[in-house]
């Protein structure tokens, strides 16, 4: 299948800074900007690198070095920092300047030549070559000023170095996505559920999300409201698109039904739009005048790279968005999921995902059939989904949580696998995997950590890239995979909530 259709990152950038100081004189400071360039250039020129990387005047002073800073932190086009101390950088120097910084960090630790000229090494080779030297003073102020960063050792040629500092610029691209994102909320959560709960207030000011909720009738008038035309013609591309059921085809018995989903899309489309909304949540408790549980419409508009909750879960929505964005050109796909039951043997324990109707088609291994089938909860008419299985390979599922006194990322490496036997009768999108290390182990460290049951399921996403978004947040990331031993997690935990309930008062 395609990759996330829609999220990309057109305009934004990546400010390359280097630090050295007047000492050297300008011969020295000359070929140091010219050799800043080059390495600006490799990492700009690299295709794995997603985002932009601009290269900005070598910085010999504090003001300098405070105003760029500010103006990163105030520019809408800059999502991130790398910062490299070229020469030696005196250190005092910048704590203004990080002090300042409201992007992301990273300290690329590199030097311009890959391998020493061992014959004709002098003096003036070392003092002009001296990173070894000059990131360990900026390392120091960065630990003293207590900045969030990222650090990556090696030559701009390395695979390695560029994988590592790929992962942070998505991360730090999800980061600036996440700041400025607008929730659209139909209705409230599901009655009596706990996990999809959650400090709206205390979300904005950690990640920027603003989450606003609306009547489910203020959707339903601009559902109401699309032309039939429009309608009927959106109708006729999923006809062409999905292996559409044929009582959902023109002239059809049901085929009203398939033109209701395609005014539902062009609805929401139309409010996600105007609103300047990038994610929404829906509950089947809440429908209002709405003929049918919004499906086949969700699905699409995931794919489309909208975050998404079910049950109004508007936490898994909102990291939904910010994953896809992340993951933007990248092979595989990102889902909204649900941990539905299991296959506990014979063979290997696995997970079968799913959810009512909402499982995003970027995951799918095959052309999705479109299909219509009673919805046993929602009160309302039979809903148009598309029905596929997951493609198989390495994955990752991500739940967020609050805790009460702070938010908290649970995230567990999979492999998704083809179903065991054909599912013939399961009429809804699903994934089945096999988690790290294994059911036992990932179910039981997920419930010591209150984790949720609703998730994002990622193809296309790692830990290491999960990971720098953590950073780059400030938020508790938990971490299952193939080393992962119950006692040890629950360890983890304990030390955790020392940490996290201290560092509250520091």
């Amino acid at each position: 299948m395609s990759n996330d259709s829609t999220s990309s990152f057109p305009g934004q950038e990546i400010w390359f800074l280097t630090g050295s100081q007047g000492l050297y004189g300008d011969d020295v400071l000359e070929q140091v900007a010219a050799q800043s360039r080059e390495i600006c250039g490799l990492l700009d020129e690299n295709a794995q690198i997603p985002v932009r990387i601009v290269w900005k005047p070598v910085l010999t002073d504090a003001e300098a070095i405070r105003r760029v800073c500010q103006e990163a932190s105030t520019s809408d086009a800059c999502v991130g920092v790398i910062a490299w101390m070229h020469t030696f950088s005196p250190a005092k120097m910048w704590i203004a300047g990080l002090s300042a910084l409201d992007r992301p960090l990273l300290h690329f630790h590199t030097q311009h030549n890959q391998s020493l000229p061992w014959p004709s090494i002098d003096m003036d080779f070392m003092n002009l070559n001296q990173a070894a030297h000059g990131d360990r003073e900026f390392g120091h102020i960065e630990a003293r000023v207590g900045v969030n960063r990222k650090i990556v050792a090696g030559h701009a040629t390395d695979p390695r170095v560029t994988h590592r500092i790929t992962a942070w610029a998505r991360a730090a691209a999800g980061r600036h996505a996440s700041r400025t994102l607008r929730l659209a909320r139909f209705g409230d959560n599901m009655r009596d559920v706990a996990v999809t709960e959650g400090d709206k207030v205390e979300a904005q000011l950690r990640f920027g999300y603003s989450v606003n909720t609306y009547g489910v009738n203020d959707l339903v008038a601009v559902v109401d409201a699309v032309e039939d035309k429009s309608a009927r013609e959106l109708a006729t591309q999923y006809t062409d698109l999905y292996d559409v059921a044929p009582e959902l085809r023109p002239g059809a018995d049901r085929h009203d039904s398939l033109v209701y989903a395609a005014r539902q899309e062009l609805g929401l489309r139309t409010f996600l739009t105007e609103g300047n909304f990038t994610a929404f949540t829906t509950n089947f408790e809440d429908l209002g005048a709405l003929r049918q549980l919004p499906g086949l419409a969700v699905q699409r508009l995931m794919a489309d790279g909208y975050g998404f909750g079910g049950e109004g879960d508007w936490k898994t929505s909102a990291l939904l968005r910010t994953m896809k964005v992340m993951a933007a050109g990248q092979h595989g796909g990102t889902s909204f999921m649900e941990d539905y039951t299991y296959h506990l043997g014979p063979g290997t324990p696995r997970v079968l995902g799913a959810h009512m109707l909402e499982v995003c088609p970027t995951i799918a291994a095959d052309r999705p059939t479109c299909e219509i089938h009673p919805l046993s909860i929602g009160d309302r008419e039979d809903p148009v989904r598309l029905v596929f299985n997951a493609a198989e390979g390495p994955a990752v599922v991500v739940g967020l949580s609050d805790l009460g006194d702070r938010f908290r990322l649970t995230a567990n490496t999979i492999d998704v696998v083809t179903p065991d036997q054909d599912l013939p009768n399961l009429p809804v999108a699903r994934a089945v995997w096999t988690p790290h290390p294994s059911l036992a182990e990932s179910a039981e460290s997920w419930l010591l950590a209150g984790a949720p049951h609703h998730t994002v399921l990622s193809t296309a996403l790692d830990l290491e890239t999960l990971t720098d978004y953590a950073t780059m947040t400030n938020v508790e990331l938990l971490t299952i995979d193939e080393n992962t031993t119950t006692n040890q997690f629950a360890k983890e935990l304990r030390w955790n909530a020392a940490y996290h309930r201290l560092a509250q008062n520091l």
